[in-house]
């Protein structure tokens, strides 16, 4: 299996014992396959446009480990890749024999 990115806040948990289980957004392959299907470059300016969702709050989905928004970005970015909410969010556990689960 392929080893985690690791931040210093989940390096602490894991010290004292604490599960480190996390919602991950896949924000990024949702862009790539966006951008397979139609043959064309999308931009994080794009995506903000069509959904209304402010772009630094889309940057920081797509960068910021853990970053946590409500249900109303979530179900924004569905109606736009015309997808479900386990194709754009992940859940994970570093306790888990199967490291990665979709919820």
């Amino acid at each position: 299996s392929t080893p985690k990115p690791s931040s210093a806040a989940s390096d602490v948990y894991k010290r004292q014992g604490i599960d480190c289980a996390m919602i991950r957004f896949k924000l990024g392959e949702q862009i790539e396959k966006k951008q397979f299907s139609e043959g064309r470059r999308i931009t994080v300016q794009e995506v903000a446009t069509a959904t209304g969702i402010n772009r630094m709050t889309l940057s920081k989905i797509l960068n910021q480990r853990g970053y946590s928004t409500g249900t109303e970005i979530v179900d924004k970015l569905c109606g736009y890749f015309n997808c479900s909410v386990d194709e754009i969010l992940e859940y994970t556990s570093s306790n888990s024999t199967d490291d990665q689960q979709k919820i």
